[in-house]
């Protein structure tokens, strides 16, 4: 099996987005997503871009994509990588493309000196949890993730 694992492109925006709307079906979230191919384009590949991206390849046929960024950790003094979305198409899941592409993001973060490398995983998703746990990954159960989003987070922002 070819796998292969390439930074990806402004060319690979709606490619992009079909995966995170694929990503959202499976999480059950799919109206959710709001994000538009420009939106892609300009958060991963313009000026002021904020994240990275990765497209995984099977014999040359686009298979997954990951989309990354990095953090920082004060308590470590050092960046961290946060992976914001891995996905793998169903018809490649168990190819072991998921477990080069995590490899491949671990792989960057030491090169990139991170202390950290760090994903959320929605609690009811087994495959996952137990796909993570399978090489080592461990879950942070004492910390909470709080989120700000749409109009709570305008309406704090905009309180004096």
């Amino acid at each position: 099996m070819s796998i292969e694992i390439r930074p990806a492109t402004r060319a690979d925006a709606a490619l992009i987005l079909h995966y995170i709307r694929e990503l959202a079906i499976y999480e059950k979230a799919e109206q959710e997503v709001v994000a538009s191919v420009a939106d892609i384009e300009q958060s991963l590949f313009g000026d002021a871009a904020s994240a990275e991206s990765l497209i995984c390849l099977q014999h040359g046929q686009p298979i997954g994509y990951a989309v990354y960024f990095f953090s920082y950790s004060t308590w470590l003094g050092k960046s961290g990588l946060y992976l914001e979305d891995l996905y793998i198409t169903p018809a490649a899941r168990g190819s072991g493309a998921g477990k080069r592409l995590l490899r491949h993001l671990a792989q960057l973060a030491v090169a990139r000196g991170c202390g950290r490398f760090e994903w959320s995983v929605l609690d009811w998703n087994q495959p996952a949890i137990d796909f993570y746990e399978s090489f080592g990954a461990a879950a942070q159960s004492e910390w909470i993730r709080y989120r700000l989003a749409g109009d709570a987070l305008l309406q704090f922002a905009e309180q004096a």
